[in-house]
């Protein structure tokens, strides 16, 4: 069996994606492992989700570091002397420098609650609701120096219903993260995806699948 691939989780709160990504790896043909779960803020709910799962954690507050390079630079030699292959930012509310980007660069990846490259940034699902959008969702990219861009591994939609709020709607997104990280890590540690230029190849489309449509194409309506 091909050894798994060494992954470091960077998180900076709760840590439900980070969770998924645990509950993933323990199966037996999961290709990746995690090897270490790395805070910038002490005291983060995730860091307990790892210590339950007797993963190693680490905490590099930024606030100790004069500048971005410097934190930057504490943190990859963390990641380098662990030996991780592979990088998940799981609810990592930091922007990187653009040398760490490079020195990761299509191992490093990133999931953003909306269907990219719509809907960049911070208060995604309230801008949703606010221009009236009918589907949203959740994307895995690997990350490049601008924000929630890089080549895009997998996408899931997610239906935006009549009456949602921001609460309701990014439940639902969430649980669809839930599934689609595990996913996505899986396509990259096994190396079925591959990134050619700015884009991911190599899976190939399946079958049977429909679109999604919102609202349904037959339904009772008012």
């Amino acid at each position: 069996m091909t050894a798994k691939k060494r992954v470091g989780v960077l998180i900076s709160g709760r840590g439900s994606n980070l969770q998924a990504l645990i509950d993933a790896a323990k199966a037996p043909d999961y290709p990746a492992e995690i090897v270490l779960v790395i805070s910038n803020v002490p005291g983060a709910q995730g860091l307990a989700r790892a210590e339950a799962a007797g993963i190693p954690t680490c905490v590099i507050n930024h606030k100790d570091f004069a500048s971005r390079e410097d934190f930057d630079q504490a943190l990859d030699a963390k990641l380098t002397a662990a030996g991780i292959e592979l990088l998940c930012n799981a609810g990592f509310m930091r922007l990187l420098t653009e040398g760490f980007v490079t020195r990761w660069q299509d191992r490093h990846l990133n999931i953003h609650p909306s269907l990219l490259p719509a809907f960049k940034g911070l208060h995604t699902h309230a801008r949703v609701l606010d221009e009236g959008a009918k589907i949203t969702g959740c994307t895995v990219h690997f990350v490049r120096t601008a924000m929630d861009d890089g080549p895009i591994i997998a996408q899931a939609a997610v239906a935006v219903h009549p009456g949602d709020t921001e609460e309701s709607l990014a439940a639902r997104v969430l649980q669809a993260e839930h599934l689609l990280y595990p996913h996505a890590l899986r396509l990259v540690a096994s190396g079925v995806v591959r990134v050619e230029g700015d884009h991911v190849v190599g899976m190939t489309r399946q079958s049977g699948q429909s679109a999604l449509f919102s609202p349904p194409l037959h339904g009772t309506f008012d």
